[in-house]
């Protein structure tokens, strides 16, 4: 369960109408006083909202400039695909440290008061350095909690889940009135596909990367959120966890009506369709017959701020088959 308290040297009705009239604005709706929220099992504490954060990861990244945090990022690091149109000014504003992880000494050089990023990877052996040599330096560290290095502080996927990521990227930056917009929106959206469930009674086959062995989306992680809001039918829904490596034996006895494709720098749906249009007995399956693909962006497939664009897209997509 994530929890968070920010601490405000104000009153309770000053702090309210604070946020209140920020709401909407390009300003952060806090100003003064500690941050603190539990992160991955730890307490994440700044003395302020974060004036000079770096994101690594395209998903912290893309978290940090939908909640209109971007004058407030001092680099960034480590896309998988394109960033969303909506954010790209935003993004271009922002200095890119490294195309991977950058070193520490690259983080140290922009100063910052905040690292976050998507993976607990950014903070391993082959990332920028340890959160706690990040802390030792007065440097706090957020990890997605979808990313959280132990898996018992991961929540299961969720919506509401997703919601109190951008929650906490609101607290960080003092923009938690923003943050309130987006997941109030967000929750609209998936009102509206759940209403005209244009999935209904349509078997997908979600294929992430791999040839020899395919990595399908499974029955716990963004997909399978996605494939439910629309009401479609995922064929791997019975694997557990967010991705499953299967057989193409497997593919064809489940011979999915429509196939998803995500699009990445380490992947992409155009090799993926090659493959596919290719094999002489792959080529045999409906979706491929058909043609019924949907080239989604890996970036919209995982927990995160831009989930419901993956929803939106399939729905889309499946409402226009």
């Amino acid at each position: 369960m994530r929890t968070l308290q920010t601490v405000v040297t104000v009153t309770t009705a000053a702090a309210l109408s604070l946020g209140l009239s920020a709401c909407g604005t390009n300003e952060p709706s806090a100003d003064g006083g500690t941050v603190s929220l539990t992160n991955c099992g730890r307490t994440v504490t700044l003395p302020a909202p974060a004036a000079r954060g770096v994101t690594v990861n395209q998903g912290a990244t893309e978290s940090a400039l939908t909640v209109g945090a971007g004058d407030q990022l001092v680099g960034t690091a480590y896309l998988d695909d394109a960033i969303a149109p909506a954010l790209q000014a935003a993004y271009d504003k922002v200095p890119v440290l490294a195309p991977k992880y950058p070193s520490l000494e690259q983080v140290l050089t922009v100063h910052p008061d905040l690292v976050a990023a998507s993976y607990s990877s950014a903070f391993g052996d082959k990332g920028i350095g340890t959160r706690e040599e990040l802390a030792g330096l007065g440097i706090a560290t957020y990890v997605s909690p979808f990313g959280c290095e132990n898996k018992d502080d991961r929540p299961a996927a969720s919506w509401e889940a997703i919601a109190g990521e951008v929650s906490d990227y609101g607290v960080l930056f003092g923009r938690s009135a923003q943050a309130d917009e987006v997941n109030t929106r967000m929750r609209q959206q998936l009102s509206d596909l759940e209403r005209d469930a244009h999935g209904k009674g349509v078997r997908i086959f979600w294929w992430d990367n791999g040839t020899d062995t395919p990595s399908a989306g499974a029955g716990q992680g963004g997909p399978q959120l996605i494939m439910d809001a629309v009401g479609a039918t995922n064929v791997f829904a019975d694997q557990p966890g967010n991705w499953a490596d299967v057989s193409w034996e497997q593919v064809l006895r489940a011979d999915p009506e429509v196939i998803v494709l995500i699009d990445a720098d380490f992947s992409s749906a155009d090799s993926k369709k090659a493959y596919l249009q290719a094999d002489p007995v792959l080529k045999n399956l409906t979706a491929v017959r058909e043609q019924s693909y949907l080239v989604l962006p890996f970036s919209e497939s995982t927990p995160g701020a831009r989930t419901i664009d993956g929803a939106v897209a399939l729905s889309d997509h499946l409402g226009s088959r």
